[in-house]
């Protein structure tokens, strides 16, 4: 009889407790806050638009929910929903090289938890259910992610991404944190750096698959999960 008692709890136990589902921006599903909307948001920027991710549509947010506008020489964007933005002018073929600076000018100042943001490369048929492209991401507490569309999320460097001294930490909530990003694509490799460090390198042939990416050639642009704000500066493309 006590046997069957104690059974009755680990099994009740083991009812209770939710499996651990990890979300694109790769935080556990337990941690996930609900997206809130921007006031006076929208895309403001000449040329640039945009697409949230489909869960976000799926709870009724919109573009409108998230905003990018013009800072300066800086793009300012604020979520809301996770989103992608990008310019159709802004191309990328063969072997190229793709960077920009991300600050966070107030770390964790719209979250509970720290949220990603980065670059975007190999964008092709985006703003459709059929898009695709790869995004490399920093968080402000020294994590980083390597994800993309293809047009199911797919992940790179694990549900919970990596850990690398390379990407800078904020010195606490509220306090300024900036990352350099860059995507190169050199030959048959594809590697993302961080702050001048390369922190994750992949065969083309692992990314250009069926599930992933089309091409590495594409729209390149800029990616940042729920609820945060950073500016962006010096976005551009070399060519070796």
């Amino acid at each position: 009889m006590r046997l069957t008692f104690v059974f009755a709890l680990a099994l009740l136990g083991f009812i209770l407790v939710p499996p651990t589902n990890f979300s694109q921006g790769g935080q556990p599903s337990g941690q996930m806050e609900t997206s809130r909307g921007v006031a006076g948001g929208g895309v403001s920027v000449p040329g640039w638009t945009g697409k949230i991710d489909a869960k976000e549509e799926a709870a009724g947010m919109t573009l409108n929910s998230a905003k990018l506008t013009k800072d300066g020489d800086a793009l300012h964007v604020t979520t809301g929903p996770a989103v992608t933005y990008w310019n159709t002018v802004n191309k990328a073929s063969g072997d190229y090289t793709v960077k920009a600076t991300f600050k966070e000018p107030k770390y964790m100042n719209l979250n509970s938890h720290p949220h990603p943001y980065g670059l975007v490369i190999a964008g092709n048929d985006l703003g459709t259910d059929q898009q695709s492209y790869l995004y490399c991401a920093a968080y402000g507490n020294g994590n980083f992610i390597v994800r993309g569309f293809g047009p199911a999320p797919f992940q790179m460097n694990g549900p919970r991404g990596s850990a690398d001294p390379a990407v800078n930490k904020a010195a606490g909530v509220g306090e300024p944190v900036t990352q350099e990003i860059a995507i190169s694509v050199r030959g048959e490799k594809v590697e993302c750096a961080i702050n001048n460090k390369v922190v994750a390198s992949y065969d083309k042939s692992a990314l250009v698959t069926s599930g992933k990416l089309k091409s590495t050639d594409g729209v390149y642009g800029i990616r940042f999960a729920h609820n945060t704000e950073a500016f962006v500066t010096g976005l551009t493309i070399t060519k070796p």
